[in-house]
């Protein structure tokens, strides 16, 4: 985890980044790298290399394996150490803070350096999630997939998406990205699934979410896992958040996918607020966004 990575950072040494990156580089063709390799991949001498992994180790940055031969591998706590190093050096980053959000795919920490900003790990590819994340489009074209892969091009996307996105539709604003993570503005509010909402505001709110929905698409994405633990509300309405399975418009099932969207977010206000929302017509929501003709539920009720 990051906040164990965050106070190491300044006892490490030039040379560890050098031995953490040659794992990096080694971990592209295959998930533990032979010992006798990193002096290649580190650019540093065999001496050197058993020095940097002794400091490493106990650091928790990489791990290793005696099986069949000697191996070494990057913990997710190094993959996090490199991407803090190259957002310091980009002065991005200057302090890493409490963490807003833990999720199953990816960690979320306030950092500073000239304003407060939120730091997202992606964590996809990882120990159990490995398989499901095999299966998943953007690494359906690679025979080895490491979970550095999974999780840096998980990132990539969601960074370009936002992006496309900012300042058209109500996202975070994407300040900076490095390997897996992706720093952003930090963004004031509570999660839908925890808003305390009113019975008059329910209605309001849920036209909001679909309107930032019909603001994508009119952009040129679809969200692809909306859910109202990717919504925030605050005092000046919605952001939606956590974008790195959004597609184009133009993919073959953008359609598809709108549709499980408007269902999903629909779904949830006429479950927790059934007498304010009653029943919507979903169908004709989406064709709405799809036809660029979305304005307000009202039709739908």
């Amino acid at each position: 985890m990051v906040e164990n990575v965050a106070p190491k950072m300044a006892d490490l040494e030039p040379e560890d980044f050098y031995l953490l990156s040659g794992l990096e580089q080694g971990m592209r063709f295959s998930e533990w790298v032979a010992r006798g390799k990193l002096p290649e991949f580190s650019q540093l001498t065999s001496e050197d290399v058993g020095y940097r992994i002794d400091r490493c180790e106990t650091r928790g940055l990489l791990e290793r394996k005696t099986i069949q031969y000697e191996g070494y591998r990057l913990t997710f706590e190094g993959y996090d150490a490199l991407a803090l190093r190259a957002f310091a050096e980009r002065e991005t980053v200057s302090e890493v803070g409490a963490p807003l959000g833990v999720g199953k795919e990816s960690d979320v920490y306030e950092v500073r350096s000239h304003e407060p900003l939120a730091l997202k790990f992606h964590r996809e590819g990882y120990t159990e999630f490995r398989e499901v994340d095999r299966e998943r489009e953007y690494t359906a074209d690679r025979e080895h997939v490491s979970w550095l892969y999974t999780a840096r091009k998980a990132a990539e996307r969601e960074y370009e998406a936002l992006e496309a996105l900012y300042p058209e539709v109500s996202v975070p604003q994407p300040i900076d990205q490095n390997r897996h993570a992706i720093a952003m503005e930090r963004i004031d509010g509570v999660e839908l699934e925890r808003a305390d909402l009113k019975g008059d505001q329910v209605v309001p709110v849920l036209e909001l979410v679909l309107a930032e929905m019909a603001a994508a698409y009119e952009t040129g994405y679809v969200h692809a896992d909306m859910s109202e633990y990717n919504v925030f509300v605050g005092s000046d309405g919605v952001t939606v958040f956590d974008w790195p399975q959004a597609v184009p418009t133009d993919h073959e099932n953008s359609r598809e996918l709108l549709e499980r969207d408007v269902e999903n977010a629909v779904g949830y206000f006429q479950r927790k607020h059934p007498n304010a929302v009653g029943e919507v017509g979903t169908d004709g929501v989406a064709d709405a966004i799809a036809a660029g003709e979305f304005e307000t539920l009202t039709p739908h009720f």
